[in-house]
């Protein structure tokens, strides 16, 4: 079985990829920069822009299976071609976000639910991963963290249960190496909730910091970030934040399900990436 990899840049892509090969799957890198991939030797790369159709049927000759971020510009016409090259079967990297009442309202889940929704309606195996907060998104805080400085957050309690993407990758192994995983979809949480403030706890003492947090209000928040993060996000993000403010998150079982091990605790991932954040 081949299986493309899209987004082989991303930190999920990259270690699908190298656990696949790893193991002796078939494995394509699919990249809107094949060239620049840092792969183990012997996988093929091929360019894969899922915002050109026009990349699609050369990237998709031979395969059998895919792993599919949730870009929804040309979702139709990657299915369209899928299934003309014959794709059995989609993973879909998708979010927890859509589990909310309104997703295609709320401007973080909107994407990834419309790319949802094209793929149900199609005729494809489709197996849908949904994370919640990727322990990676801490990295926003290496910057103040290195420095000493207090990381500004505007709802210092509110809770997430942040994945490791390792797992996450894991997880994408999974459904797409054992066909009694597929044609379902699996909430992936990290396994516990903590608040953001405690997170920031976690890696100031993983990296021998001194860095705290301050809270800073809504609108001092969204100018810190407004070079970076657009105002629609940055907005979406800060509703989201206030209505888990004070409230723990969610925690399943469906990361230890599909990888048959317990989930990484995010102390584990601060203590492996501590480097990141060390003056």
């Amino acid at each position: 079985m081949l299986t493309l990899v899209t987004g082989s840049r991303g930190r999920v892509g990259s270690a699908l990829v190298t656990l696949l090969h790893r193991d002796g799957h078939g494995v394509r890198a699919g990249s809107r920069n094949p060239g620049e991939l840092p792969l183990p030797g012997g996988v093929p790369s091929v360019l894969c822009d899922l915002g050109d159709p026009g990349t699609f049927a050369a990237a998709l000759e031979g395969v059998d299976a895919v792993f599919l971020y949730a870009e929804p510009s040309h979702v139709d016409e990657f299915l369209a071609a899928a299934q003309t090259a014959g794709v059995a079967h989609i993973v879909l990297l998708s979010s927890s976000s859509v589990l909310d009442p309104d997703p295609g309202a709320n401007p973080i889940a909107a994407s990834h639910h419309a790319v949802e929704q094209a793929l149900i309606a199609s005729p494809l195996t489709t197996t849908l991963l949904r994370p919640g907060a990727f322990a990676g998104n801490a990295y926003q805080w290496s910057e103040s963290i290195r420095s000493g400085r207090p990381v500004e957050l505007p709802y210092p309690n509110s809770g997430t249960s942040p994945i490791d993407e390792a797992d996450i990758a894991e997880a994408a192994r999974a459904v797409l190496t054992d066909i009694r995983l597929r044609g379902t979809a699996y909430h992936l949480t990290g396994p516990e909730s903590l608040t953001a403030a405690e997170q920031v706890g976690l890696l100031a003492a993983a990296s021998g910091s001194s860095a705290a947090f301050r809270t800073v209000s809504r609108a001092a928040w969204k100018d810190a970030v407004s070079p970076f993060v657009p105002e629609e996000i940055a907005e979406g993000l800060l509703d989201h934040w206030a209505a888990t403010d004070g409230a723990a998150a969610e925690v399943t079982g469906e990361t230890e399900k599909l990888t048959g091990r317990p989930a990484r605790t995010f102390a584990a991932w601060a203590a492996d990436h501590a480097a990141a954040f060390r003056a």
